[in-house]
């Protein structure tokens, strides 16, 4: 098993510097100005922003780390919400297939909608930017953490019911001790899809709403044409989508159980 993972690393660093290599090959002897910058210019502006990630010299010249700290703050609200409300719905309705049922129709039209066709009306209601890209993001993490919930609720051995009937569990005891352990390995497949989808949903949104975050800082750097800037926080955006991703995915395996 260590040596297939070893495998694997030397694969996966092999294809990267490659990659790389091929990235700064392309750009040899472009003048500076003059089309994408390479990895190398990529690394020396990286290295600048992380020497002083915090900074704050008005509300349009804030170190990256602010930026995404602003970013992260928004997700982690609008994600915890949409989690709560999307799990609470799920077990509802999980329980209640004729409710499922009648309720999943609306499910259905208002799922494919994207995040963002709401920030007209969002901010048109509270009139607050900040709040509107809250709200983004809980649309976007609502729909696949409530669906995984049902799914797995639904999908709950009878058995496991009956059992707690007759040992006449209350409802809470039944939703605590039966009920959300054996849905819990769906419930977090859907934290996990919610969780990439917000983060997508939040870069977007900042962009149109300017003032702070990851986002907005893509579009500003664009705007002064720093676009080594651009390049090195479209690479931080990838890293803590997977650094979110990871964390779930090490919840998921531990929540993984078979009979």
């Amino acid at each position: 098993m260590g040596r297939e993972r070893l495998r694997v690393v030397c694969y996966s660093v092999l294809i990267g510097a490659t990659l790389l290599a091929l990235w700064q090959a392309s750009v040899a002897g472009t003048p500076a100005g003059k089309g994408l910058p390479g990895p190398v210019a990529v690394a020396r502006a990286a290295g600048e922003m992380l020497a002083n990630p915090f900074y704050s010299n008005g509300p349009n010249d804030k170190g990256i780390g602010l930026q995404l700290l602003a970013s992260l703050g928004r997700l982690a609200v609008g994600y915890a919400v949409a989690s709560v409300v999307a799990i609470a719905l799920g077990v509802v309705l999980g329980l209640s297939p004729a409710l499922y049922r009648a309720v999943n129709p609306y499910i259905q039209i208002l799922k494919p909608i994207s995040p963002l066709a709401w920030m007209p009306l969002f901010l048109y209601t509270i009139r607050d930017s900040g709040w509107a890209a809250v709200l983004v993001i809980f649309m976007s993490s609502l729909w696949p953490t409530l669906a995984n919930t049902a799914f797995g609720v639904v999908n709950i051995k009878r058995d496991y019911l009956h059992v707690a009937a007759i040992l006449q569990l209350s409802w809470w005891r039944r939703l605590l001790q039966v009920v959300l352990p054996a849905a819990a390995p769906a419930i977090v497949a859907g934290l996990r899809i919610s969780i990439g989808s917000a983060w997508v949903a939040i870069v977007a949104a900042e962009m149109l709403i300017g003032g702070t975050g990851i986002g907005y800082f893509v579009w500003n750097e664009w705007n002064n044409l720093a676009l080594t800037s651009v390049i090195f926080a479209i690479i931080a955006i990838g890293l803590i989508g997977v650094l979110l991703d990871a964390g779930l995915g090490r919840l998921s395996r531990r929540l993984a159980w078979s009979e």
